[in-house]
C-alpha cells in the first residue's frame, strides 16, 4: 500500500513539474530504449517458445485429446459388444436349452421303445421256458406212464404168477402186457 501511495505522490508531483509527461515515464523507471528493448527480446522468446515449446505441447495436447475421444469410442464400442454377447449368449443358452429337450424327449422315447423291446424279449424267454418246461412235463409224464405200464405189467404178472402158479412164458407176457397197456391208457 506504500508504494501505491509513493507512486500517486510521484505522478502528482511530475505533473506539477514543468518537464511533461515525458518525465512522467521516467520517474516511474521507463526508458524508452530499455522498453523497445525488452519487447524485442519479448517476441524473440515468445517466437523461439512458439517454435519449439508450444507447438510441441499443443501437439502432444491434441494427440491426448485424440486418444482419449478414441479411447471413449472403443468404449461405446465395446459396450455395444457387451450387449450383443449378453443378446447372443442368451439365444446360445435357449438354443441349447432346446436341443437339451429334444435330446431329453429322444431318449425317454427310445428308453420306452427299448423297455417295449425288452418286455418283448422277456415275455418272448417266458413263453419259451413255459413251452420247454410243457413239453420236459409231456416228457417226463411219458416216461412216467411208460414205467408205470410196465411196472403194473410186472406186477400182474408177479401176480398171475403167484395167483396160477404157473410160470408165464415170453409170449404169455407180451400178451398180458397189451392187455394191461390197452386198458391202462392214461
Amino acid at each position: 500500500m506504500n508504494f501505491i501511495n509513493q507512486s500517486i505522490v510521484m505522478l502528482a508531483s511530475a505533473e506539477g513539474s514543468e518537464e511533461g509527461s515525458g518525465s512522467i515515464l521516467e520517474t516511474l523507471g521507463v526508458h524508452w530504449t530499455k522498453l523497445f528493448a525488452q519487447v524485442i527480446l519479448f517476441l524473440i522468446v515468445f517466437s523461439v517458445l512458439r517454435k519449439f515449446a508450444f507447438g510441441p505441447v499443443r501437439q502432444i495436447l491434441d494427440e491426448r485429446k485424440a486418444r482419449i475421444a478414441e479411447g471413449e469410442e472403443n468404449l461405446k464400442k465395446i459396450s455395444k459388444d457387451l450387449e450383443d454377447a449378453e443378446v447372443k449368449k442368451g439365444e446360445v443358452i435357449s438354443e441349447a436349452n432346446s436341443k437339451a429337450e429334444l435330446l431329453i424327449g429322444e431318449a425317454r422315447e427310445s428308453a420306452e421303445v427299448l423297455a417295449e423291446k425288452k418286455r418283448e424279449e422277456a415275455t418272448k424267454e417266458a413263453s419259451a421256458i413255459v413251452a420247454k418246461a410243457h413239453e420236459a412235463g409231456a416228457l417226463e409224464q411219458q416216461q412216467l406212464r411208460a414205467e408205470l405200464k410196465r411196472d403194473v405189467g410186472r406186477l400182474i404178472i408177479d401176480t398171475t404168477t403167484k395167483v396160477t402158479g404157473k410160470i408165464l412164458n415170453d409170449d404169455d407176457q407180451a400178451k398180458i402186457n397189451e392187455e394191461t397197456s390197452s386198458q391202462i391208457s392214461l
